[in-house]
């Protein structure tokens, strides 16, 4: 830590309390447990072109559909920049939609995306403190299980006393609905909690609910202002309890 400027130091110190003495740690799912956005960039391509639809999106595109929060909702994000009358319906969406979550977990399955580094230390770290922890996501549930199955086993959810997606509430991030029903399942006020997530979005869905942030930055949102939030760090490792294993694997 010698070579870490002191307000650097003084910030991963204060980051480190806070991970320690929250009685719960509420994560992100999608470029926060895990780099997952590629995945999905490449799943909904398959899905495009397994309905023949013609469209691909590259790596840009993608990084700008990726304001707008929910998968549905940057399907018809797209569909309308097009500008062209003969839009895809509802149902046409939800159908897309499905298809390519299930060309996702396919993917998933093969074991191409594993948990972000520190990630797997924090929560191992987490429970043995007693700590609780809890998923608050855009993303649907089935794509949180197909992920943190692969990552953690099939019983993952067992190691969570909270998890809200994005399909269980009104609205999805930046609004603060699934953090604010997190908080109420856990039963916390939002000053005893932490919030890990990786975009601006993300941050200020978190910071609507009352709770302070910790950001580890992800590949598609690393440019994001984060300027609101306690500190930004490139991984997890950063601020990892040290007396724990670092490798990525919860048991």
């Amino acid at each position: 830590m010698s070579d870490v400027p002191e307000t650097l130091r003084l910030r991963l110190d204060r980051a480190r309390d806070l991970i320690f003495q929250s009685r719960a740690l509420i994560f992100d799912v999608d470029g926060t447990l895990a780099e997952t956005e590629e995945v999905h960039r490449r799943a909904f391509n398959a899905a495009f072109v397994r309905t023949n639809l013609g469209w691909c999106w590259g790596r840009d595109v993608y990084k700008d559909l990726l304001r707008v929060a929910g998968g549905k909702e940057r399907i018809r994000a797209f569909d309308r920049l097009r500008g062209v009358s003969s839009a895809l319906s509802d149902a046409e969406i939800v159908e897309l939609h499905r298809i390519k979550t299930t060309i996702y977990a396919e993917l998933i399955a093969s074991g191409g995306c594993p948990l972000r580094p520190g990630v797997g230390a924090l929560l191992t770290s987490a429970l043995t403190r007693g700590q609780r922890l809890a998923i608050a996501t855009t993303t649907s549930r089935g794509n949180i299980d197909a992920l943190l199955a692969a990552a953690l086993g099939k019983d993952w959810a067992n190691l969570f006393t909270a998890i809200v997606a994005g399909d269980e509430v009104l609205n999805k991030k930046p609004a603060p609905d699934v953090y604010l029903e997190v908080l109420s399942r856990l039963n916390l006020s939002a000053s005893e909690c932490l919030s890990i997530e990786d975009s601006g979005i993300g941050l200020v869905a978190a910071s609507r609910a009352g709770i302070p942030v910790l950001i580890s930055r992800s590949a598609y949102f690393r440019d994001d202002d984060f300027s609101g939030a306690l500190l930004a760090i490139d991984d997890l490792t950063e601020v990892t309890d040290v007396s724990y294993d670092t490798s990525d694997t919860v048991g």
